[in-house]
């Protein structure tokens, strides 16, 4: 099933409160919210892997009095194109070079969340010159979401094993959609280890009470994401250590909860104390700042979790740049 515009999945949604808007980048036709100002400085909030633009709806009015805040569905999310075999970073980073120049049409700041963090670092790397102010790393799995990464944990020893479960029972654009199939099974495919410390990840988002559906963030992701995280396609030719080498603006990284098992070298978390430090490394041996904030009593997502405060360290260091 090619599941190409929204306007066939329009069942799926729900109302939000601010407006939504789509712009057309060839490929995809992108969804979006913006709020603020138009003369205040842009910034672009890039979710991350199954949470569509309304994930950052808390902070949008938080954001609003300081910048022009965009928030994006990515292709395969939310009412965005759905891409059967075309999703890839370099695809998705290359969606949004071109919503900033359509739609934005100035250089801007970026937040990226989970996935949407690593994205951040491609385009902190690899959007045309001038395009990218500063570059927001919002606790992302770098190394950590490849299949044979530069240090550290690979997907298969952190979510691969829940992605790999919903791309399973729920098929490439919904085609399976067996979610009492998904929640009946995830005790025996996921790491016992993985399994007790959903809590704070994206993966508890399959841990509904039973009886219920699946969350709205879930129904408007295509699991076809997850399987391409998976088999490496995501981010294949997409190599992190080179993007964090190539990176040419200052970097905001905020690293949440995370533990790794000293038995099975199981990741609980985002990205290891190893990989937040090489990608550090990398960044500052290519001329970068980066602000770390080590926060391992914070759950994945902090613009969901804490708004204010997340909305106050990105203000606070946008201002530093200054």
């Amino acid at each position: 099933m090619n599941v190409s515009e929204a306007e066939d999945r329009a069942e799926t949604f729900v109302p939000h409160e601010h407006p939504e808007w789509t712009a057309d980048l060839g490929e995809v036709r992108m969804n979006y919210a913006v709020a603020g100002e138009p003369n205040s400085p842009a910034l672009l909030l890039v979710p991350g892997q199954s949470e569509s633009w309304w994930g950052y709806e808390p902070v949008l009015a938080l954001f609003a009095e300081h910048f022009r805040v965009f928030a994006v569905d990515l292709r395969g999310q939310g009412r965005s194109t759905w891409t059967p075999g075309r999703y890839t970073l370099d695809n998705l980073g290359n969606d949004l070079v071109r919503f900033i120049d359509l739609v934005i049409g100035r250089p801007t700041f970026v937040a990226g969340h989970s996935s949407g963090g690593v994205l951040s670092a491609w385009l902190s790397a690899y959007a045309k010159p001038g395009q990218i102010l500063g570059a927001v790393y919002e606790d992302p799995p770098l190394f950590s979401s490849e299949t044979n990464p530069a240090c550290g944990p690979s997907i298969r020893q952190g979510m691969g094993p829940v992605f790999a479960a919903w791309h399973k029972w729920l098929g490439d654009q919904w085609s399976i959609g067996d979610w009492r199939g998904l929640r009946r099974a995830l005790p025996d495919e996921l790491p016992r280890l993985l399994l007790e410390g959903l809590t704070g990840t994206r993966a508890e988002e399959a841990e509904t009470e039973p009886g219920t559906g699946p969350p709205q963030n879930l129904r408007e992701y295509d699991p076809e994401w997850a399987g391409a995280f998976v088999s490496g396609s995501m981010t294949a030719g997409c190599d992190q250590a080179t993007v964090l080498s190539r990176v040419r603006v200052p970097v905001l990284l905020t690293h949440h909860f995370r533990r790794t098992d000293a038995d099975t070298g199981q990741l609980i978390g985002a990205v290891s104390d190893v990989q937040a430090q090489r990608a550090r490394q990398l960044i500052e041996a290519a001329g970068q700042p980066v602000t770390y904030h080590s926060l391992p009593e914070m759950p994945h997502s902090m613009h969901a979790t804490d708004p204010e405060l997340y909305a106050r360290t990105v203000t606070e260091w946008v201002k530093s740049l200054a």
